[in-house]
């Protein structure tokens, strides 16, 4: 780590409160252009601290960046990940209030439901879907609080990989069920077909992704526990919306899950 424990929870409180206030900020490592991805973790830890301590629960997990190509042009080899507190959950048909968000952006994702914890190194997706009492179609809603959408993964996995909202629905299906690697989903934006994608645009394997999250916490001595709720991340690119916009996912064997933004 390169930063000192002051500027981390001072990194972490910046972040959380641009993310309370709906206003956006330049990305962080402009000013420490020293961070690393230890660094990233501890703010975003800190950040997951502060929401804790005024009562949140965390009810979820994320994997971010799934896409081989993006890894690639991004220069990383793994996924980032983040968590989901209770105060971003959304019911399935629900409403998002916009004002609260600045610049959000939906991805049609596969949603796994943890029954038995789930521990790295050496995680692997027999071991995922062994460990997963269901999937469900699930609508994450993204908002960098970076301005203009400009950023590194640094200042992204810092700022808990751009984590609002999450909506799930649908039928929850058992995932031994099902090969997720063909799953087809449907993105809807105000009726109209927006992006068309299959599970396997994540790393192969929506439960790869989930596997790589479980081994990312075991390198730092901690497990997806059970009864968590992992999102493992977007099918399609990043769909903009705006107040007005009603959004429909619609996923092969799984039913649909939708959300309006008011």
């Amino acid at each position: 780590m390169k930063l000192t424990e002051a500027t981390i929870v001072a990194l972490a409180e910046h972040l959380e409160n641009c993310e309370l206030q709906a206003r956006d900020t330049p990305k962080i490592t402009l000013d420490h252009p020293e961070m690393d991805w230890d660094d990233a973790y501890a703010i975003q830890d800190e950040i997951m601290r502060r929401k804790r301590s005024r009562g949140a629960r965390i009810v979820g997990l994320k994997a971010g960046l799934t896409s081989y190509a993006k890894m690639r042009q991004m220069g990383v080899e793994t996924p980032v990940f983040g968590f989901l507190s209770d105060g971003f959950s959304v019911l399935d048909g629900g409403a998002v209030a916009t004002g609260e968000l600045i610049h959000p952006k939906v991805e049609p994702e596969i949603a796994f439901m943890i029954r038995t914890p789930l521990r790295g190194p050496g995680c692997h997706v027999g071991q995922v879907l062994a460990a997963t009492d269901f999937v469900v179609p699930a609508i994450e809603v993204i908002d960098s609080r970076y301005r203009d959408f400009k950023f590194d993964l640094k200042s992204v996995v810092a700022d808990n990989c751009s984590s609002a909202r999450f909506v799930v629905g649908g039928m929850m299906r058992n995932a031994r069920d099902l090969d997720l690697r063909t799953t087809g989903v449907v993105l809807e934006k105000n009726g109209r077909v927006v992006a068309l994608g299959a599970g396997a645009a994540v790393l192969g394997h929506p439960a790869t992704a989930v596997a790589e999250l479980a081994n990312h916490l075991g390198r730092r001595g901690a497990e997806i526990p059970a009864g968590t709720l992992v999102l493992s991340g977007g099918i399609t690119e990043a769909v903009s919306v705006a107040r007005g916009d009603s959004i429909r996912l619609r996923v092969h064997e799984m039913g649909s899950v939708s959300v309006h933004f008011s």
